[in-house]
């Protein structure tokens, strides 16, 4: 029986390969393998007809090489063929793909060997994303590749698939824009997609019979099956994901990528356990396999050859998919030395990609808390963004209890915590932390390190949360909410980030984990946006001036202390500051921002200047609603007012 706890070994002492062709290297006249196997004493290789069933065409012994590697080199041309790796080191271990397969047939077991050249869609060798010239300029867009399309009123052919995002000119049965032109209605600067690497739960040849949010990876280099039009071949997959990228990418959106290196759906199962065991997860001190991910197992991110498959990974994706951002899953389980690895390699590739991930953990880790790519570390770790969680609650309230308040809730005295959020978590000298119950002290460094978000997938949508925790609320009121809550977010400095289907007041019916709920929870409904009209109308007008005006996205926290300052005489319940706009660059002087969260009007004094009213209630004019010279505003309950000269 194998023992599966590893306090016996020291893994530093395996041999490192630094060689750039681990996995599978085709050419027309043969086929080279080399797998990192330290601790075999023999491998095989079999050859497969098809993905799934079938006996090997043949069974190839590889050999011994360099740096505990083992390598192999197959004559004659073997695209379309199948294979996997089969490990004994000491007893036989199952069958994989390896962990570098790029592309597999049905459901992920066994690798595809093929020609990379033939994925590429037509004008692939000129895709690029859009150029921008900071991060606070991206306005990123969440969504996950089946709820966009897989609705009946989405209007979109392709349910559920990589080639839905490719649809043009698709409407809703109100006639309401839907997919791809919302995007393009909408304004929104990049999409981050939920993982499309190759995960574990959903049955490629029956997709519809299970969801998953793909947080289960099995195969970390090759795309997911279930998005595809044929799961069996797995060049399918690559190139309609290409194609999928290209579109959006022909339409000037880029494309972020949700990766989940973090952990694996299998742990004794997995990949890597069945290529050299215990090596790619950190273990507790018994041996036993931590688990900080709160799914069964971590992955060690410190060792060196646990980097090098991360980076890797990372590379191939951006060089052979075009990717223009990254978001990693619970990145408080990395280490912060591997996060400056990343972004140091990932700058020699391109400076312009964007890193972003969860500045937490699910659970205990044994790495230590210094040691780290959380939150409080972030500062210590250049070209890394965090999620902004103490905007998220300031404004909405905490997931738990359900009942919690926020901000545009009701609740008073959170003024600082929004405060805390407008200048992106960086050091400001009017704001007092003692009064920002999540984080006593700044964390980002520079705004480009915060992520300001009021609701993504995890948890409640904005619109359930505030249902539920202001439960005799009219829809009307509510609708106000909304509006207020994506106010902050897109006129705060920053990187903002907004949930599919917010502006349209999504729900998932009270769902808090909707992970592997059906379809009819997760779905975006397209006929929410005509009946929302009005909350879609202003996030548009709110996406646009956060385009036009730079003094909302400035990209220094120098900048924002020089510029950005708390000028106004405080009200509870009330949030409002100064912006500079000509040293920003802006058109405007002089901008005041207020934002209301109380339940009436209030009264707010203004500079005895003349000012022309941008922002009041629902309108959002650049060029002026009105002219005010008054010394007070009245502000709406609920809502935004700004004024520029």
């Amino acid at each position: 029986m194998r023992n599966w706890h590893f306090n016996h070994i020291d893994f530093s002492t395996y041999p490192h390969y630094a060689g750039s062709d681990l996995g599978v290297t085709w050419s027309e006249s043969m086929s080279f393998f080399r797998l990192w196997a330290p601790t075999a004493k023999r491998v095989e290789i079999r050859l497969y007809l098809e993905g799934k069933s079938g006996k090997p065409l043949k069974v190839i012994s590889m050999e011994k090489a360099e740096s505990g590697t083992w390598i192999h080199q197959e004559p004659g041309n073997l695209e379309g063929k199948f294979y996997t790796f089969k490990v004994n080191d000491g007893e036989w271990l199952h069958e994989v793909p390896g962990p570098y397969a790029r592309a597999v047939g049905v459901n992920g077991h066994r690798g595809m060997i093929f020609n990379p050249e033939n994925t590429h869609p037509p004008g692939w060798e000129n895709d690029k994303g859009p150029v921008l010239k900071n991060f606070t300029d991206w306005i990123i867009y969440e969504i996950h590749i089946r709820d966009f399309s897989i609705a009946e009123n989405s209007g979109i052919f392709h349910k559920g698939k990589y080639a839905g995002f490719t649809e043009a000119g698709t409407v809703s049965p109100e006639g309401e824009a839907t997919g791809l032109s919302h995007l393009l209605e909408m304004g929104i600067t990049h999409v981050h997609l939920l993982p499309v690497n190759d995960f574990q739960t959903v049955d490629e040849e029956f997709p519809l019979l299970k969801y998953n949010w793909g947080y289960d990876p099995q195969n970390f280099n090759a795309p997911e099956g279930s998005y595809s039009t044929d799961p069996y071949d797995g060049r399918v997959r690559i190139r309609e994901l290409k194609q999928m990228v290209k579109a959006l990418h022909d339409h000037g959106i880029g494309v972020i990528l949700d990766v989940v290196y973090n952990h694996t759906w299998l742990t004794k199962g997995s990949v890597f356990n069945q290529t050299v065991p215990g090596y790619y997860y950190r273990q507790n001190p018994d041996g036993s396999f931590s688990n900080a991910s709160g799914c069964g197992n971590e992955i060690a991110s410190e060792r060196y050859m646990v980097r090098k498959y991360i980076i890797d990974s990372l590379k191939y994706w951006i060089n052979e998919y075009h990717i223009d951002g990254l978001r990693f899953d619970l990145m408080g389980i990395y280490d912060s030395d591997t996060m400056r690895h990343i972004r140091y390699e990932i700058d020699s590739i391109n400076s312009g990609i964007f890193l972003f991930g969860e500045g937490w953990t699910a659970d205990t880790s044994p790495m230590p808390g210094y040691r780290r790519a959380i939150k409080r570390n972030i500062s210590h770790i250049p070209g890394i963004a965090v999620f902004c969680d103490d905007m998220r609650d300031a404004l909405k309230g905490n997931h738990n209890p359900r009942s919690s308040l926020g901000f545009v809730s009701g609740l008073a005295l959170r003024e600082e915590a929004v405060k805390f959020g407008v200048v992106a978590a960086t050091w400001h000298p009017q704001i007092v932390y003692s009064y920002v119950e999540s984080s006593p002290e700044p964390w980002a460094a520079e705004p480009s390190q915060c992520v300001n978000y009021v609701s993504c997938h995890d948890n409640y949508t904005l619109y359930d949360k505030l249902r539920m925790s202001v439960p005799d609320a009219s829809d009307e009121e509510i609708r106000k909410m909304v509006k207020l809550a994506g106010a902050i977010i897109l006129t705060s400095q920053g990187v903002p980030f907004l949930h599919a289907g917010m502006e349209f007041c999504r729900s998932k019916e009270g769902h808090g984990n909707s992970y592997k709920a059906p379809d009819l929870i997760n779905q975006l409904d397209w006929s929410l946006k005509s009946t929302y009209k009005d909350v879609t109308a202003y996030y548009k007008k709110l996406i646009r001036l956060r385009k036009n005006h730079p003094v909302f996205r400035m990209p220094h926290a120098d900048m924002i202390r020089k510029n950005l300052s708390f000028c106004i005489e405080y009200k509870v319940g009330v949030v409002s500051y100064c912006l500079n706009g000509r040293n920003a660059g802006d058109s405007w002087d002089q901008l005041l921002v207020i934002f209301n969260g109380n339940r009436d009007s209030v009264s707010v004094p203004i500079p005895a200047e003349k000012f022309r009213i941008i922002a009041y209630e629902d309108e959002i004019r650049e060029d002026g609603i009105d002219i005010i010279e008054a010394p007070t505003i009245t502000v709406p309950s609920v809502s935004m007012t700004l004024l520029a000269r």
